[in-house]
C-alpha cells in the first residue's frame, strides 16, 4: 500500500520526523478545544451531554451529532489560533518549501486559524469555497418560536472555507519545482485552473456506512484536494488528524503515498477498515469531471441536483 498509518499523537510523530519530507498536508482538524478530547468524544457516543449537539430523530431518521462551535468563548476562540500557531511550527519543519497545507475550518473560526497559520510562517493563499448546505444554523431564537418566527439566531450554514497556506520558498516557482516539486497548484486541465469555489454535497450515506466519523469528509471533494496539492503528480500528502480517513483514501485514489495521523483508537480503526474501500468507490471529483464546462464568457460548473 502506498498510505501508512500511525495510532499517535500527531504532534509526537512530527517532532520525531526528518526535515523537508512531505509535499503537502490536507486535513481537517479538531481545533484543539472541547469536542475531540477523550471526555467529550465518550459523551458523544453515548448520545448523552457534553459539548456535541445532539439532533432529535426526524422523520424516523436518526440524526448526527454536531460540533456546537457558537458556545465558544473569547478565550477559547484565542486558543484557537494559539494551537493553530502551535500546528504551523510543528509542520513547518517537515514540510518541502513550497508545499501547501489545505486546512478545513468554517465560517465563524477561519479567522483565528489563519492568523494562527501566518504567524507561524506559512504564506496565507487563500480558500476554496465548497458550497453545500449543512443542518447548521437558521434556527429561531430558542424558547421563541411562535413570538419570533421571522427571526434567525444566526445565517444558515450554505458555504464551508477551505484555508490555503504555503511555506515560503527563495527563488522563482519555476526553480521551486524542479528542485522540491511543490509550489503550485495542479491544474484542472491545460485550459483551467485550480478553482476556488466548488458546489459540493453533503458526505453521501453509502461513504458515512463505510466509515462512521462524525466530520467525515465526501471523496468527491478530497479528490479534488488530493489531486490539486500535488502539482507534478508525485509526493507524499500527510493528514495529522485523519477521522475517517478520507483525505487518506483519495490519495490512494490516485496511488499517490500518504500518511495518515490519528490519536483516537476508535477512529483509527475505522479509518483502517474504510480506507480501501471508499478508495474504490466511482465518484464524481468536484472540478475533474466530464461534465465540467468552460468558456471564454466564464466557468460553469455542472452537475446533478444537490438535494438539500
Amino acid at each position: 500500500m502506498p498510505y501508512k498509518l500511525y495510532n499517535s499523537d500527531a504532534f509526537d510523530w512530527l517532532e520525531s520526523q526528518e526535515a523537508n519530507i512531505l509535499h503537502a498536508i490536507v486535513t481537517d482538524p479538531p481545533y484543539g478545544l472541547q469536542e475531540y478530547t477523550s471526555k467529550e468524544l465518550s459523551k458523544m457516543r453515548k448520545g448523552k451531554g457534553g459539548v456535541w449537539r445532539i439532533p432529535p430523530s426526524f422523520d424516523g431518521a436518526k440524526r448526527r451529532p454536531q460540533p456546537r462551535f457558537t458556545i465558544l468563548n473569547n478565550d477559547e476562540l484565542n486558543d484557537i489560533k494559539n494551537w493553530f500557531e502551535k500546528f504551523g511550527n510543528a509542520t513547518f519543519r517537515v514540510l518541502r518549501p513550497g508545499a501547501h497545507v489545505i486546512i478545513a475550518s468554517n465560517s465563524l473560526l477561519f479567522p483565528y486559524v489563519a492568523i494562527g497559520m501566518k504567524d507561524s510562517g506559512f504564506e496565507f493563499r487563500g480558500s476554496v469555497a465548497r458550497l453545500v448546505r449543512t443542518l447548521r444554523g437558521g434556527d429561531r431564537p430558542k424558547n421563541g418560536h411562535k413570538e419570533f418566527n421571522m427571526v434567525s439566531s444566526a445565517p444558515r450554514s450554505c458555504w464551508e472555507p477551505w484555508l490555503i497556506f504555503r511555506k515560503p520558498f527563495k527563488g522563482t516557482l519555476v526553480e521551486n519545482l524542479r528542485k522540491w516539486e511543490t509550489g503550485g497548484l495542479q491544474r484542472i486541465s491545460e485550459e483551467t485552473p485550480f478553482l476556488d469555489v466548488l458546489q459540493s454535497q453533503r458526505t453521501p450515506l453509502n461513504e458515512r456506512r463505510i466509515s462512521d466519523h462524525p466530520s467525515l469528509k465526501p471523496q468527491s471533494l478530497m479528490r479534488y484536494f488530493a489531486k490539486a496539492v500535488l502539482p507534478l503528480d508525485r509526493g507524499t500528502i500527510l493528514d495529522p488528524f485523519m477521522g475517517g480517513g478520507s483525505t487518506i483514501a483519495a490519495a490512494e485514489y490516485f496511488g499517490f503515498e500518504s500518511i495518515g495521523i490519528e490519536i483516537d483508537k476508535i477512529f483509527f480503526d475505522i479509518a483502517k477498515n474504510g480506507i480501501p474501500l471508499l478508495a474504490k468507490l466511482d465518484v464524481r471529483i468536484n472540478g475533474f469531471q466530464d461534465d465540467t464546462t468552460f468558456s471564454d464568457k466564464g466557468t460553469t460548473i455542472t452537475q446533478e441536483k444537490l438535494e438539500f
